[in-house]
């Protein structure tokens, strides 16, 4: 995600918050340009410390994504802030996107799932409308009141699981067109691109760039980020790509490309530090469902790609 916004994007300061002490080391020894490291010891507080011990390792990462955008404010004194996930590959530059906060005269941008109709049907009552994947705020009193109602929900009750209409991190951003006047959700089609809305969308390649058209209106447009969710480390350099539907054109298009880039990364980051190395999945057979699962996998491959 660092690479390809640097090469994309002529301004950007990246604020990555570590976890464990072996990312925050690693992180300052690559001493990475427009990179601020926060470690953990600085950013968390009593408040999610008090949580912590109630909740997975994601659901802790998703509790304090609002806190994380939190601090930037409080710290940093930024005049926006713009969450990103991780597993984003941006393949243009994502200041489009947010300039249509400028043109709507608001301050928080919100991206929606935008589900083909196969994942909505089993999706969105779930995991929602919206995706926390790239969300920017700006640090203006309206724009911080949703923050702040967000943060104290997220500490509140946040866990992987449906429960009366909340999930996660996410379901909470569903009541916030109704309830706010300050929100935009993005237009462009090139920001949000994913496993799960891949069916609305016909790609190609021109001059070296990638392009989109949104299949039920023809539209045009430039491919800003993809979301590569799900993606798992196999043994023998094979990749696990998730169950949604993705044809051997996108695979190719996509994600060889990505993979091979993460597995060069890899190889860079296991001379940084002596105590790096990576982690594998191990597919499960514990339950029933997990063998049929497995048998889909291993047996006939079904989304695994080797590089």
């Amino acid at each position: 995600m660092y690479e390809s916004l640097s090469e994309y994007s002529a301004e950007f300061h990246l604020y990555i918050f570590s976890f464990d002490d072996l990312s925050e080391r690693m992180l300052k020894k690559m001493n990475l340009p427009h990179v601020t490291v926060v470690s953990l010891e600085d950013f968390e507080t009593e408040e999610l410390k008090s949580v912590k011990k109630d909740r997975s390792k994601a659901e802790y990462c998703w509790t304090c994504t609002s806190s994380t955008i939190s601090y930037v404010f409080r710290t940093f004194k930024v005049p926006e802030c713009t969450y990103l996930d991780s597993d984003l590959l941006f393949f243009s530059d994502p200041s489009v996107l947010i300039e249509e906060l400028d043109r709507d005269r608001k301050n928080v941008l919100m991206t929606e799932h935008r589900f083909s109709f196969l994942p909505r049907l089993y999706e969105e009552k779930r995991g929602g409308r919206f995706c926390v994947q790239f969300l920017t705020f700006r640090n203006e009193a309206s724009s911080l009141k949703v923050l702040d109602k967000w943060r104290n929900q997220c500490i509140e009750w946040c866990y992987s699981r449906y429960e009366d209409g909340k999930f996660g991190d996410q379901k909470y951003l569903d009541e916030w067109p109704t309830i706010y006047d300050n929100t935009h959700i993005l237009k462009h089609q090139g920001g949000g691109v994913a496993p799960w809305n891949l069916d609305r969308y016909r790609f190609y390649r021109e001059n070296a760039k990638l392009n989109g058209i949104v299949r039920k209106t023809g539209e045009e447009f430039d491919l800003v980020f993809y979301h590569f969710q799900y993606v798992k480390f196999l043994e023998n350099k094979t990749f696990d790509i998730g169950w949604y539907h993705i044809s051997t054109f996108i695979k190719r298009l996509f994600y060889l490309p990505y993979l091979l880039k993460i597995e060069e990364i890899e190889n860079r980051l296991e001379n940084i530090d002596k105590d790096y190395h990576k982690v594998v999945t191990v597919i499960k057979t514990d339950s029933f469902k997990d063998k049929m699962k497995a048998v889909l996998k291993s047996g006939f491959k079904y989304n695994l790609i080797s590089i």
